[in-house]
C-alpha cells in the first residue's frame, strides 16, 4: 500500500513500510507514502482499520510494529521535539476542557503547543472559525461549537509545515466545513503539507487529492 503526493517543493515526510498491531490482531502492514509541501493526502478506510493510528504514527505518538516515518531524511524519533515543533496535530477528540471556555482553552492549547498565543492572536482564531462570541464553558456548547474551538489551534500554527488532521469536519455544519476547509487550503497554498483522514467530502478546490485507502 503506497501513494505520493509531492509538489516541486522538496520532499518534507516520508512513511516507508509501516505496519501497526492491536494485541495479536494486525490493523495494517506495508503502509508507505510521501507527501511534500503545499499538498493534501487522505486517509480512507472503514472504522477501526486503523487509520487514527497511523496518524498518531506521523505524530510520534505511536510507535510502528515495523516500520519508518522520516521527516527531511532523518528519523522522527531522532529528532524528537524538534519534529514535534513542526506539526500541528488536531485528534478525532476535541481535547478541550469542559471548565473553560473556547478562548481560554486556546490559550491552554498554545502555551503547551508552544504556539504564539498574544489576545489579538487568539481572538482572531476565534473570529475565524465563527466563535467571536462564544465566552461559555465549553461543556456547554454544542459539538458543532466545540469541533470549532479544537480547528481554531490551526490558526495559530500556520507556520507548522505539517498539519495532521484526523477527521477535521466532523460534527461541523456546512458553514463551518467551509470554515476548516478554507484554513486547509490556505496553508497549502502556503507550500504547508496536511495528512487528513475523513468520512466526508470536502469539497477541497485540489482537483484530485491522493488517498492511501484502508
Amino acid at each position: 500500500m503506497a501513494s505520493r503526493s509531492t509538489t516541486g517543493e522538496g520532499l518534507l515526510l516520508r512513511a516507508s513500510g509501516l505496519a501497526c498491531a492491536r494485541g495479536e490482531r494486525r490493523l495494517f502492514a506495508g503502509v508507505s507514502f510521501e507527501l511534500g509541501g503545499g499538498a493534501l493526502l487522505q486517509v480512507r478506510g472503514d472504522n477501526g482499520s486503523g487509520k487514527t493510528s497511523l496518524l498518531r504514527m506521523v505524530c510520534g505518538l505511536l510507535a510502528p510494529a515495523e516500520g519508518t516515518v522520516t521527516w527531511n531524511g532523518r528519523d522522527i524519533r531522532d529528532l524528537a521535539e524538534g519534529y514535534r515543533a513542526r506539526l500541528a496535530y488536531v485528534g478525532h477528540l476535541n481535547a478541550l476542557k469542559d471548565e473553560l471556555d473556547p478562548a481560554e482553552n486556546l490559550r491552554f492549547a498554545a502555551r503547551v503547543s508552544g504556539l504564539p498565543a498574544a489576545p489579538a492572536d487568539i481572538d482572531a482564531a476565534l473570529r475565524a472559525l465563527g466563535l467571536a462570541d462564544a465566552r461559555l464553558p465549553c461543556r456547554l456548547l454544542s459539538q458543532g461549537e466545540k469541533r470549532r474551538a479544537a480547528l481554531a489551534r490551526l490558526r495559530l500554527s500556520g507556520s507548522r509545515p505539517l498539519w495532521v488532521l484526523d477527521e477535521p469536519f466532523s460534527a461541523l455544519d456546512a458553514p463551518g466545513v467551509a470554515l476548516a476547509r478554507s484554513l486547509v487550503e490556505s496553508h497549502v497554498e502556503g507550500g504547508g503539507a496536511v495528512l487528513f483522514t475523513t468520512h466526508q467530502d470536502a469539497g477541497f478546490a485540489v482537483r484530485d487529492v491522493p488517498t492511501i485507502q484502508f
